[in-house]
């Protein structure tokens, strides 16, 4: 099972959700950011690379908050979600096309990726309790 990270980034009250652009896998597809946890590597430095290497900004990954997993047609996929602060940098697209600041009430309206529904199913669940 390949495991992978979602950096969960809140900016006042809105998290931040990025759709995967034309070419990648899962094109059009919205996820919260992250990618592969490389050997020898925690969630926590995957984040932070991914991050940078598709974003071009910097993060600290702070606290773990969900794993989930899902099997999609090229298999199975763990997915650990972070609490993550965004340090500094602008973000810049490179293998998405479009990045939106979402409330846990609207997130679902976007067309996630099935492993991160339980991550924005979480975030509502929070701001209703």
């Amino acid at each position: 099972m390949t495991q992978v990270t979602a950096a969960v980034i809140e900016r006042d009250g809105q998290y931040l959700i990025a759709r995967r652009a034309p070419g990648q896998s899962h094109a059009g597809r919205w996820e919260f950011p992250g990618g592969k946890i490389e050997p020898g590597e925690t969630a926590e430095e995957c984040l932070e690379r991914e991050l940078a290497e598709e974003f071009g900004v910097r993060v600290r990954a702070e606290r773990f908050l969900i794993s989930t997993t899902h099997t999609y047609p090229g298999g199975a996929i763990e997915l650990f979600a972070y609490k993550t602060t965004l340090l500094s940098g602008e973000f810049q697209l490179r293998v998405h096309d479009r990045v939106a600041w979402v409330s846990p009430s609207e997130i679902l309206r976007y067309d996630l990726l099935p492993a991160d529904i339980p991550i924005a199913r979480m975030l509502q669940r929070r701001v209703r309790s």
